[in-house]
């Protein structure tokens, strides 16, 4: 997990006398905010904890000073640094003087999507809920440089506060080739959204904060198009989306029903019920419970039947880190006094089952002879992304060497559809006898399945 964030720019824009302390601090890795008030002593925000930088106490010279190194601020009260992703919000008296800033850590954090890879290549809409300040921001911009550079998605951010790419006109490199709208006012929004569709013909729409009905709308009709969405709210779970009005209709809108009394007695409910109103327009939902531990729910459509009904559905909860496997477990309630606990600890999990999802193309053998004896894969990889192959073979702990020389290789792994024009390369491999597999499509799923299949 690599991470990008550009503390030194934030830093130099702040008074001298807090550079000193903060470039001297033994957790300026873990800072998350500076907060400067007028007439109190200055306070960092650490994941650890929060700290007093210095005795002296912030005057309007010092916010002075630092509202002058930074962009304008706009209606909503937010600033940013050229070229980074700090974002800087200010608080401000009666006559519209600021006498507070907020200055917040943004970070471009890769290879935190891992655990949720599979999600994005089955190109349903995704919806991220979580509390304030618990990364969805930085989560999305991974997401959208993952669609856009490694699964080559026409991916459209629409960048409401310029949190997601940045403060500046050229957008951050965190987002990779996705492109950027930007959004001159929040209540603008939503018709940003539409624009984005109607004009540039995007395969995602990436949305930050949907939070207004007319948002919520924009979403509906956006997904209604065929267009895949990864949005983020505000909301612990999949409950407080299901009680809060205005963004239900996200998961398919909520409404009463009144049943006849037949139909009443057969369901063992009363008259009037909750029912789900329309199809959801997000098919899957991340519940960022801890920056380790996420919930999914699969099947939001189901999800939200079986709690309108009093009963629980499938709660898939990922745990990862950066020294383990990623686990998962599924929790299926029946019926509230019946439960199963299915415990897994694959990389992938699927409802499916298994299936085979690759080709042994140049070889007559026995494919259970071909397997891999050796623990060092030496792999020649051939039109795949070698780095979500290195993701793929790091994810599930084994030991490999990338080569770009076939006489070295103890394998070849390639797209089909690139592998059968190029005779050249089967013709070696089979002269060396280094099996070359196929893979239908550049999937994290098929990859890994295949290199289990190989050391199994």
């Amino acid at each position: 997990m690599n991470v990008n964030d550009d503390l030194e720019k934030l830093i130099e824009n702040l008074p001298i006398f807090l550079q000193e302390s903060l470039n001297q601090h033994a957790n300026k890795d873990k800072l998350i905010e500076i907060v400067l008030d007028l007439g109190r002593r200055p306070e960092a925000r650490f994941v650890t904890g929060t700290e007093y930088l210095s005795q002296k106490i912030i005057s309007w010279q010092d916010l002075d000073y630092m509202t002058k190194r930074i962009s304008k601020f706009s209606n909503e009260n937010r600033a940013g640094i050229e070229r980074t992703l700090h974002r800087i919000s200010c608080i401000r008296n009666r006559q519209f003087l600021i006498n507070g800033l907020t200055c917040r850590v943004g970070r471009a954090v890769f290879g935190t999507i891992s655990v949720v890879r599979d999600l994005l290549e089955s190109e349903k809409s995704i919806l991220i809920l979580g509390k304030p300040g618990v990364g969805k921001t930085t989560i999305i911009r991974e997401i959208a440089r993952v669609l856009a550079d490694e699964l080559e998605k026409r991916v459209i951010i629409i960048d409401t506060s310029n949190e997601i790419a940045g403060d500046s006109d050229i957008p951050h490199s965190g987002i990779g080739r996705a492109r950027r709208m930007q959004v001159a006012k929040t209540e603008y929004q939503h018709q940003i959204m539409i624009e984005a569709v109607e004009n540039h013909m995007p395969q995602v729409i990436i949305i930050d904060e949907i939070g207004t009905e007319l948002e919520v709308l924009a979403a509906r009709t956006i997904a209604e198009k065929g267009v895949q969405l990864v949005g983020t709210t505000h909301g612990n779970c999949l409950e407080n989306l299901i009680k809060n009005p205005p963004l239900s209709d996200l998961i398919g809108g909520i409404q009463y029903v009144t049943l006849s009394d037949d139909e009443a007695k057969r369901r063992g409910t009363q008259k009037s019920i909750l029912e789900r109103k329309a199809y959801p327009a997000f098919e899957i939902i991340i519940e960022i419970n801890h920056q380790n531990s996420w919930t999914i729910h699969e099947d939001v459509k189901n999800s939200v039947d079986l709690f309108l009904r009093g009963y629980f559905g499938l709660d898939q909860i990922r745990q990862f880190s950066l020294v383990e496997k990623i686990k998962i477990k599924s929790k299926k309630t029946l019926n509230p006094n019946s439960s199963i606990l299915t415990n897994s600890t694959n990389l992938i999990h699927s409802g499916s089952g298994f299936q085979k999802s690759w080709l042994l193309i140049n070889q007559e053998t026995d494919e259970k002879s071909l397997k891999l004896k050796s623990k060092k894969l030496v792999i020649y990889p051939y039109s795949l992304s070698s780095n979500l192959l290195k993701e793929v073979l790091l994810k599930l702990g084994f030991k490999f060497v990338l080569t770009n020389e076939i006489r070295k290789a103890s394998l070849i792994i390639g797209l089909k559809k690139h592998l059968k024009q190029n005779f050249k390369l089967t013709h070696l491999a089979k002269q060396k006898n280094i099996p070359i597999y196929s893979v239908n499509q550049l999937s994290f799923y098929q990859l890994s399945k295949l290199i289990q299949f190989l050391h199994s």
